[in-house]
Formats: C-alpha cells, sequence, structure tokens
C-alpha cells in the first residue's frame, strides 16, 4: 500500500460532522490531545484535520444510519430526561421507537449537550449577599498534638459572608451540642445576629432530605434554636457544598494557616492561640473583596446584624452511660468521678460549656466543673470515701495482728536480712 493510500484510508472513515467539531474545539483552544480524547478518535487524525484535511473527500454515513432532525432532537431530550445523561440508554429507546442508528451515532449527536451539562456541574457563580444578611457553618477536623498526645480536634467554622470575617471554636466531639454552642459564641463574638444560617446537611441538623425536591427538615433542636435567635436556617443543596464556598474556604484557611504544624502543651492553650489567630485573620486583605474583613465587618456590617437574643447561654447535652468499676464515667475522652456505690449503673450525664451533671434515678449524684483536656480525670474524693483499697481509710497493721497470723516481725526482719546476704 503506498504512502498516498495509507493517508486517505483513515480519512476516509471520518464522518463530516466529527471534523465540524474537530475545528469547532479547536477554535475554543483544546489542545489535540483533549479534542480526541472526546471524540474518541486518534490523535494524529484530530492533527491532519486542522491542518487543512478535506472534509468533502471524507465518507458519509448511509442515510439508514444517520439521524435526521427529529431524531436528534429527540436523542438530546432523551438525554436530559429518561436516559439521565447516558448515550447507551438514549441509543436503546431510539431503536425501539423504530431508529436505525449506531451507539457512537448518538454519543455524537448528544456530544456537545454532554459538554454543556458538564459546565454547568462545574462552574460556579460566586453570589454576594447583603451586609448581615448570612452566616455559613462547618466542621472540620484535623489531628493535633496536645501534650504528649496526637488528638483529634473539631473545628466549628463560621463565615459572615459579606465580611468574610471568620470565627473558629475548637471541640473535642462534633454533636448537636457542640454545633448550637458554636453557632451562639459565633454570634456572641461578631456582636449580632445575620437573618439567614446557611450549612450543610449534617445528621445533628437536617432530619430528612426530600428526594424529589431537595427540601430538607430540620432536626427540632436546630429549629428550636433559631427560633430562639430569631434566625432562618437554610441547607446548601445536596451535594453541592460550593453553595458555602465561603465557609469551606475557612475550613482550609484555619486548618492551614491557623494549626498547620503547631503543636499545643493542653488544650487551654490550643484555645488561647484560636483567639489571638482570629484577631490575626480579621486584618488580613482578603483575596476577593481586597479589604481588611475587621474594615469591611464595621464599615458595612455591624449595624446590620440583629442585636443578641436573650436565650440560654448554654445548651444541655444529654448522654447515657455505665459507670465503669473505677466509678467514673467518660464523656469526650475526659473521666468525671461519680459515687463509687454506682458502679456499674446506668446513669444520665447533662453537659453544656461550663459543667457535667450525673443523675441517676432522677436525682443529681455528681456535678463538676466541664473540663476539655483531652484524657484528663476530674474526680471529687467524697465519691470514693469508704473504698478500702484508699490508703488513707486502711486501718493499720500491728505486730500483734502479725503475730496472730503465725509470724513476727523479727521473723520478716530475719528473712529479709537473710535474702539481702
Amino acid at each position: 500500500m503506498s504512502e498516498a493510500a495509507e493517508t486517505v484510508a483513515p480519512e476516509a472513515m471520518v464522518d463530516p460532522e466529527i471534523v465540524q467539531q474537530i475545528r469547532g474545539l479547536r477554535a475554543r483552544r483544546w489542545g489535540t490531545k483533549r479534542i480526541a480524547r472526546e471524540l474518541a478518535i486518534s490523535r494524529n487524525t484530530v492533527k491532519r484535520y486542522i491542518r487543512g484535511g478535506d472534509a468533502a473527500q471524507v465518507q458519509v454515513r448511509p442515510e439508514g444510519r444517520a439521524l435526521d432532525a427529529a431524531q436528534r432532537e429527540r436523542a438530546v431530550a432523551l438525554f436530559d430526561e429518561v436516559a439521565e445523561g447516558n448515550a447507551v440508554v438514549v441509543h436503546r429507546e431510539l431503536v425501539r421507537e423504530g431508529a436505525d442508528t449506531s451507539v457512537r451515532t448518538v454519543q455524537r449527536v448528544v456530544a456537545e449537550r454532554r459538554r454543556e451539562k458538564h459546565v454547568a456541574d462545574v462552574a460556579t457563580v460566586r453570589f454576594e449577599t447583603a451586609p448581615g444578611h448570612q452566616m455559613q457553618i462547618d466542621f472540620g477536623q484535623k489531628k493535633v498534638w496536645i501534650g504528649a498526645s496526637q488528638v483529634t480536634v473539631h473545628l466549628l467554622v463560621a463565615t459572615l459572608s459579606y465580611s468574610r470575617r471568620v470565627f473558629v471554636k475548637a471541640f473535642l466531639g462534633e454533636r448537636t451540642a457542640e454545633w448550637l454552642d458554636g453557632i451562639a459564641a459565633a454570634f456572641r463574638r461578631f456582636g449580632g445576629v445575620t437573618q439567614v444560617l446557611l450549612c450543610d446537611r449534617a445528621r445533628c441538623l437536617v432530619a430528612s432530605t426530600d428526594r424529589e425536591t431537595g427540601a430538607a427538615t430540620f432536626t427540632p433542636a436546630l429549629l428550636q434554636f433559631c427560633r430562639d435567635w430569631s434566625l432562618t436556617p437554610r441547607a446548601c443543596a445536596p451535594y453541592r457544598a460550593r453553595t458555602k464556598g465561603k465557609v469551606e474556604s475557612g475550613v482550609k484557611y484555619v486548618k492551614r494557616n491557623a494549626l498547620a504544624g503547631r503543636r499545643f502543651a493542653s488544650f487551654a492553650a490550643l484555645e488561647l492561640h484560636l483567639e489571638q489567630w482570629m484577631a490575626e485573620a480579621d486584618e488580613r486583605v482578603h483575596g476577593t473583596t481586597h479589604e481588611r474583613p475587621i474594615e469591611r465587618f464595621e464599615r458595612d456590617e455591624r449595624s446590620a446584624l440583629q442585636p443578641l437574643a436573650d436565650v440560654k447561654p448554654h445548651q444541655v447535652r444529654v448522654v447515657q452511660r455505665r459507670v465503669a468499676n473505677d466509678a467514673f464515667v467518660d464523656l469526650d475522652t475526659v473521666r468525671y468521678s461519680v459515687p463509687y456505690t454506682l458502679v456499674r449503673e446506668r446513669v444520665e450525664v447533662w453537659a453544656t460549656a461550663v459543667d457535667v451533671r450525673v443523675f441517676h434515678d432522677g436525682g443529681q449524684v455528681a456535678i463538676h466543673a466541664r473540663c476539655f483536656e483531652p484524657y484528663e480525670r476530674i474526680v471529687d474524693p467524697a465519691h470514693h470515701r469508704g473504698l478500702w483499697r484508699r490508703a488513707e481509710d486502711r486501718p493499720d497493721v500491728t505486730g500483734e495482728q502479725l503475730e496472730q497470723l503465725g509470724r513476727s516481725l523479727a521473723d520478716y526482719a530475719a528473712i529479709v536480712e537473710g535474702g539481702a546476704s
């Protein structure tokens, strides 16, 4: 076969429609490799037609296997609806309706629509909110060295959508109480309340999602909290976390900037560091607004916030625990003592940001100041008083008592001296 024949033969297999798509994508500055991958043809063929190959020389598909205008329109409609973006399903439906075509033909027909859907999925339109309108919240996790232990710290991050001021609070857990306590702490730091609270669909906040409409049903705890604070909750669209992109960026900023590579002597030291870091973050020049968040906040947003609500300052978290054999209950890695008479009993632990209370049979049996230092033991000596194992409660052992057991102190002294020799 001659070199000329080798050049023409591959061209004879290319549809004029493909040639037009090659030139159209090239006009949009696509590379040859990307075009070849998109159209499922060889890279050499793409290069040939970019250099000026004549589409008129290529073979035209038989009319019996091509799609007319009505069938092409039908293929695109099926692609958007029944097929849910699957060209193979479109081909199957068209064949059932009497069309004589191939899967590859259908793929070419819906190729432009596929690109449009892809662009729509990945494109993000930045939505700017009015001052005081919205605060976005999210949790992030990071392993942090606290003392001699590496602890998973849960970070609630809140961002004011207009000014981009960032708030962060560290916790040892990520439950409803932590969410609500963190939101309240953010509003107190900002000195006011936004109109809308935008969150993701965490189980602590969203009880269920309607599959057809995507509507979120919020948990009773969050709804009551929002009523107390005159706040409207909103959930970002399912699988579209970028709708709260400002706080998503804030979480990354906290993890990479505030905590990157740092160690802390205690949890209290971590909290103090985050307080100082938030003040520094207020003074930085934001990459999108090109302003310092604190200046933008003071100028436009502070006066737009609603006043702080007169609500209970601490949310209560209630958990069930069984008292361990050493008369302690565990809460977020911290152990709190209870009366030893309750060993192996079921108790109810009520925790706020300030204290921890333990209840049994409806009565309070213990109260401790809340501790956030990982793996600490908080002990009330009264809870263990009366245990025979405690040295201060053990009766003194006298020589007379030893002699009653068949030995004297002299006997034990002789044994010790003999062993030493």
